[in-house]
């Protein structure tokens, strides 16, 4: 277990893996608000009990304890943080009712559509992992279009003019996005058909706050290489 400096007011903790994209995103927030925590180390492959008790729906990292209180599944972990310490800068959903609906928009998008159209390539073959290509090409298109619109008001980042909810949700699955063009050699962001998306990934990419907090990329690399070769070697057994 390794500790972050936690303080004696408020007591707070985070479960997680440490490559996991979807930590990531929760170490983000907690970083960007300037929230101070323990962290507890959790094992992928043998889930412990303080995950199962904790979150015994989905079983999964990351799981927020707050004075006691169990929060669970990223993004409402981050809107958790965001609500839950608002008085502390920056404020990663807008005040207006309408930007926050965006904001969430484009967070759902990227788990609902995103992640399984990318994660369709990692595990895919043959014609199922070409299908799963167009589908995250036409994905990433999208979300080049969404920063065209956000472009167009003067804003940096997807919400605004600091990194807001959108960002944070597609922010932390940078390194494992780059690890599955890497090992599948496919190229799933394009720069002269995506040159928002990629000024917006070196922009985000190259805040220190984001780089202190982001896994080790070999690291996420290896991780993944290995379940590309779980999902293949499956497949051939079948």
């Amino acid at each position: 277990m390794a500790t972050e400096a936690c303080r004696q007011e408020e007591q707070v903790k985070l479960l997680g893996w440490p490559r996991s994209p979807f930590l990531m995103r929760v170490r983000l927030a907690l970083s960007l608000k300037g929230i101070h925590y323990e962290f507890i180390e959790d094992d992928s492959e043998n889930k412990s009990e303080l995950l199962l008790k904790s979150n015994p729906v989905h079983k999964k990292v990351p799981v927020l304890f707050h004075n006691g209180k169990i929060v669970c599944e990223s993004m409402i972990i981050v809107q958790y943080i965001d609500e839950t310490w608002d008085t502390n800068a920056p404020n990663l959903m807008p005040k207006d009712p309408y930007d926050r609906a965006i904001a969430r928009f484009w967070a759902a998008f990227v788990d609902d559509k995103l992640i399984l159209s990318v994660s369709g390539v990692l595990v895919g073959q043959g014609e199922k992992q070409q299908k799963a290509v167009e589908e995250s090409l036409a994905n990433f298109l999208l979300l080049e279009n969404a920063l065209r619109a956000s472009s167009c008001s003067g804003n940096a980042y997807f919400g605004g003019h600091e990194i807001g909810f959108a960002d944070i949700a597609l922010g932390g699955l940078l390194v494992s996005i780059n690890a599955i063009q890497k090992i599948t050699n496919m190229v799933l962001i394009d720069r002269e058909k995506m040159p928002l998306l990629c000024a917006w990934i070196d922009r985000f990419s190259q805040i220190d706050l984001v780089t202190e907090i982001l896994p080790d990329p070999a690291k996420v690399l290896d991780r993944l290489t290995n379940q590309r070769a779980k999902f293949t070697s499956a497949l051939a057994g079948n």
